[in-house]
């Protein structure tokens, strides 16, 4: 029998490694969009949780969710209950499907924004949180296409865990 993972441990082996997988993006902004004002490993653990009740981060069955559907979801008591972040995926899903037919997929939309020179991918030391950030300039954009709860330390950690950015640690 197959050990099961828990969602900590899917994360660790998520983060950080590069992917076109725009499932696996919508994943990994899902885990964002819950984590401020959490341990990142609190909204990390519920990841097989978001994988059953948001439809496998599949975007086009999240986005067709209703209000009964986020009731269900906001009293679930394996959820983190915030129904501002509940509804915030929703409204992702929503924004993701409407980047077409100008980019194919969540994913084609991130990468367009990965830097051109070698080295302006990475980032040395700790995250930063300034207004000269790349999670800045794209949380920005997303706002404009109607995502929310995408801040730029959100959208910083989002590029940094799905392998646009490199972090390289002091």
């Amino acid at each position: 029998m197959t050990e099961q993972k828990n969602g900590v441990q899917i994360y660790h082996e998520l983060f950080g490694t590069e992917t076109h997988d725009p499932r696996v993006m919508f994943e990994m902004l899902t885990v964002n969009v819950f984590q401020p004002g959490l341990n990142w490993r609190v909204a990390a653990s519920k990841l097989p949780v978001f994988d059953k009740v948001f439809k496998h981060f599949d975007v086009t069955e999240i986005a067709k969710f209703d209000e009964q559907d986020l009731e269900e979801l906001e009293a679930n008591p394996q959820m983190i209950r915030n129904p501002r972040k509940i509804r915030a995926v929703v409204q992702n899903a929503q924004a993701t499907l409407n980047l077409q037919p100008e980019f194919k997929s969540l994913a084609d939309y991130l990468w367009s924004f990965k830097p051109t020179h070698s080295d302006a991918d990475i980032i040395k030391g700790p995250l930063p949180h300034d207004s000269h950030t790349l999670g800045t300039l794209v949380a920005k954009d997303m706002k404009k296409r109607g995502f929310t709860f995408v801040g730029p330390t959100t959208i910083e950690l989002l590029l940094v865990s799905t392998g646009i950015l490199k972090h390289e640690p002091e």
